[in-house]
């Protein structure tokens, strides 16, 4: 799947349906996901249901999310545009690229979100105010 410059694209992975004996998702670096893996994080247990995550964006960063159970509302922005995607299928992604940000909300009690990541947390990477990413963006178009 072609990725558009800092706009957000679906990730369709793998899925195979193998009937009684369950299902198999397959992601693979630079096949399904656009970018080599170095870190994966799962958020899960999310009991309160007025949550909300993320409210961040990165300098470099790439990232794809996924729901691997239950659901949530995933809202991305890159500055030009902004779009709200119920996150439900567990072999349907986001991936983010730099300089989008990103706010999860409506968690589902069942909820498992799974992201990975282009690279190692280094916080310089985040912005982590809303007006600073305006900012940035006009800086580093």
């Amino acid at each position: 799947m072609p990725h558009e410059k800092n706009f957000p694209n679906l990730i369709k992975l793998k899925y195979i349906h193998d009937g009684v004996d369950g299902c198999l998702t397959v992601m693979e670096n630079h096949r399904e996901i656009p970018f080599s893996i170095k870190r994966v994080y799962y958020i899960n247990k999310l009991k309160n249901k007025h949550a909300v995550r993320g409210m961040h964006a990165h300098k470099k960063l790439k990232q794809a999310i996924f729901c691997l159970q239950g659901s949530f509302s995933l809202s991305i922005d890159n500055g030009l545009e902004e779009r709200r995607i119920k996150m439900h299928k567990s072999h349907v992604g986001v991936y983010l690229p730099p300089k989008v940000w990103h706010v999860m909300r409506r968690f589902s009690e069942d909820c498992v979100i799974m992201v990975v990541a282009s690279d190692f947390y280094r916080e310089r990477d985040y912005i982590r105010d809303y007006n600073e990413f305006k900012k940035y963006l006009k800086k580093h178009p």
